[in-house]
């Protein structure tokens, strides 16, 4: 029952965490418009939140294992609520960066120390559908955030801010009041304990091993996607001059489709096709998914080709990870651990990208995407050969 208790606990938290992101979608465009900005600016906002997440994340994860893990996720709900009400009252561009950016540092503690929290609770039989909660919490943020955020609009462009900052409050309480301590003194680093950050070097080293372009297709299938999600609201607000609670619905329903096909269908289609085919046919499909979304006229379409192009990549991920898992040399938690590395330097540049080509023309995020999956789609074709073949690895070998 307690255990039950907790993981619905670490539920709720993950779930607001990942609905002030949601939230923000519908609304950010407007805020950037509000204070002259454009693409360029858009993009800064998406990428800054990534940067600190990339930054920050390893860091957080690694003080838990030293100070456990309750005060950790204190801090991930306080840094929530203290950046939703930041941006809640921005008045300037600068603001509502700088808000991003504490949001970025601070709830990046929460995903870290919450999936360590559930390794400390659950035996190995019961880990991995204690880790399901984490997928779970974040397919119901991203699928509520953007509606709530879009129709709150109705009462103010703010208002959603203070939800998910009164949101994020009530779950400090129930961490507070309510979780306890998975991790006992006895069990905690030592004062010796190195805090880890990133580390570069073994990021580099492992593009050279057998895992290598498989991080290379995490980095290049987010990279892409956030040439979608970075900047589409934008995008929507630009082209067809739609408010707030209409980017919502177009982003919920992206959502659910998201969540549909990653929960529904990966599973058989891996299972009978094998993951590299998977891999390979999600990529092409996305190439026109991208193409498709440029050609829609109207909400309809809109509607009906953002759901193709979201059912077109959504098995990209679980397929690309699932097979670093399988062709991993080094361990588990690390071969996850880079994967997830090269997944935040794609959401770093992309929307930076995306933002700045968007000022140039309002399809070419969407025609990069396009280009960017036909190239990884002709690499895979090498890369990841049928099932039960030699996968061939890049090396440094003959090389300075």
């Amino acid at each position: 029952m307690f255990k039950n208790r907790n993981l619905a606990i670490l539920f709720f938290t993950l779930v607001v965490v990942m609905l002030g992101f949601g939230i923000i979608i519908p609304i950010i465009p407007f805020y950037v418009e509000r204070f002259g900005g454009g693409g360029m600016e858009m993009g800064m906002l998406m990428s800054i939140f990534s940067l600190m997440q990339f930054i920050f994340s390893p860091i957080w994860g690694s003080l838990s294992d030293k100070l456990g893990r309750k005060p950790l996720l204190l801090i991930g709900a306080l840094g929530n609520a203290l950046s939703m009400a930041w941006m809640g009252f921005s008045d300037t561009y600068g603001m509502i960066f700088a808000a991003r950016a504490l949001s970025g540092i601070l709830s990046s503690a929460t995903l870290p120390v919450a999936m360590a929290y559930i390794s400390d609770s659950t035996d190995e039989k019961n880990r991995g559908g204690g880790m399901g909660i984490v997928g779970a919490a974040f397919g119901v943020g991203m699928v509520l955030g953007p509606g709530i955020g879009g129709t709150m609009t109705e009462v103010s462009l703010s208002a959603p801010f203070f939800f998910a900052s009164g949101a994020s409050v009530a779950a400090m309480a129930l961490i507070w009041f309510l979780l306890p301590e998975s991790l006992p003194h006895e069990k905690r680093a030592g004062d010796g304990h190195r805090v880890r950050g990133l580390d570069p070097r073994a990021m580099w080293q492992a593009l050279f091993g057998p895992i290598g372009f498989l991080l290379i297709l995490a980095f290049l299938h987010n990279f892409a996607l956030t040439n979608f999600e970075g900047i589409y609201g934008l995008y929507a607000q630009k082209r067809y001059d739609y408010d707030p609670p209409t980017i919502g619905l177009i982003m919920t329903v992206v959502g659910l489709v998201s969540a549909l096909v990653q929960g529904v269908l990966t599973g058989p289609a891996t299972r009978r096709f094998g993951d590299a085919n998977v891999i390979k046919a999600s990529l092409f499909a996305s190439v026109f998914g991208f193409l498709s979304m440029v050609a829609a006229p109207d909400l309809g379409w809109v509607l009906a080709t953002s759901s193709f192009f979201v059912f077109s990549n959504s098995m990209l991920r679980p397929g690309v990870a699932s097979l670093t898992s399988k062709r991993a040399d080094i361990g588990q938690g690390a071969a996850m651990g880079l994967s997830n590395a090269f997944m935040s330097l794609g959401r770093i540049v992309g929307p930076l990208w995306a933002g700045n080509v968007l000022d140039m023309d309002l399809h070419y995020p969407f025609i990069t995407g396009a280009v960017i999956m036909l190239i990884a789609f002709g690499a895979s074709l090498f890369f990841l050969p049928k099932e039960g073949r030699q996968v061939p690895v890049f090396t440094t070998e003959g090389t300075d």
